[in-house]
């Protein structure tokens, strides 16, 4: 099946246009969408400006539009035939995205619906995706995490951050934004030469100012 995968650069569409590779769908596209509203309700928004470049990584086609970012609005912009989605736990995202496969005949495939997220944290690593954490909101995520990359470690200190305060651990509560720089379906890594942090009172972000692509050597 002709497809296009939802794509923020964050882990989930990572791994949904993984899943979508290795189970033979015709990728055609990826499609971005950069939400003006910085709060959007249904698409990534840290580093979104970076999926250009991922999408060269890749080797895949990229289609951006923009979206005002408002709850009932923004699945109005989209405009695609298939789409694959990212979606873990959000019954917001992944309902508005089914109405509108609905309205006009799409077939919405999120892979890794419900999954369980320790299992699907070590598949990531596992996998060997490098992703790193390009913003945090939630209690026991402070500033050191910004930047930082998931690893076995990570998992590992998240587990018990989440037992003393409920965090989800794939962060689909909102507690963190993830961005993906390289990957089995990666034909060359992201190398970020500059890039800034900001913090304010409980909450940050890792902002990418400069990346370049690099080769990847076997």
């Amino acid at each position: 099946m002709k497809v296009a995968v939802l794509f923020s650069g964050g882990k989930d569409s990572t791994m949904a246009l993984y899943n979508a590779l290795e189970t033979g769908e015709d990728v055609k596209y990826l499609l971005s969408m950069k939400s003006v509203n910085d709060e959007s309700y249904m698409f990534h928004v840290p580093n979104i400006h970076i999926t250009d470049l991922l999408a060269e990584a890749l080797n895949i086609p990229i289609i951006t539009a923009q979206t005002q970012g408002i709850k009932e609005e923004e699945l109005k912009d989209l405009g695609v035939e298939a789409i694959y989605t990212g979606a873990l736990y959000s019954v917001y995202q992944k309902s508005r995205i089914e109405k509108l496969g609905d309205e006009v005949g799409l077939e919405i495939i999120s892979p890794y619906w419900h999954v369980d997220e320790l299992e699907y944290m070590k598949e990531i690593v596992s996998l060997g995706f490098e992703v790193i954490i390009s913003g945090v909101f939630a209690y026991g995520l402070d500033e050191s995490w910004l930047g930082r990359k998931i690893d076995d470690k990570a998992i590992d200190e998240l587990v018990e951050i989440n037992k003393k305060v409920g965090i989800n651990l794939a962060f689909e509560g909102g507690e963190a934004e993830t961005l993906a720089v390289d990957g089995p379906i990666f034909k060359k890594r992201i190398n970020i030469l500059k890039n800034k942090k900001t913090w304010h009172l409980d909450s940050g972000l890792y902002i990418i100012e400069e990346a370049e692509l690099e080769d990847k050597w076997i």
